[in-house]
């Protein structure tokens, strides 16, 4: 795999405007938000795309999950309530094929959240 701009940000090796690190995972502001607070979230350890993810990797995909938890509380928002979204491949909006939660909020969100709707045939 070739190296991706969050591996970069993990390395210190780019600047990211970070608002949280522990030893899995790492959480910075995004540099094209979408709401008055996106953030993005990220493990440590790369893996690609939510089709990579595998059994033993639970822990690691649901710690990204609280340290979302934990940035709505810190930054105020929780009650009120966010968006918590994941994308997948091309289809799904993935960009930077290193998985990664985007924490929206600021804004009430609306449904549905795609902003093309051509049909796709599935199946």
């Amino acid at each position: 795999m070739s190296t991706t701009i969050f591996d970069k940000i993990i390395a210190k090796e780019i600047p990211a405007e970070i608002v949280y690190e522990d030893e899995l995972s790492l959480a910075f502001k995004d540099i094209n938000p979408q709401a008055p607070v996106h953030l993005l979230i990220i493990p440590k350890r790369r893996i690609a795309t939510i089709n990579d993810i595998e059994e033993n990797d639970r822990e690691l995909v649901g710690h990204l999950y609280i340290v979302a938890a934990r940035l709505a509380q810190q930054f105020g928002f929780a009650k009120d309530g966010y968006r918590v979204v994941m994308n997948c491949n091309e289809d799904g909006g993935q960009s930077v094929y290193h998985i990664h939660l985007h924490l929206l909020a600021g804004v009430t969100m609306g449904w549905p959240p795609f902003a093309n709707n051509r049909p796709k045939q599935v199946g």
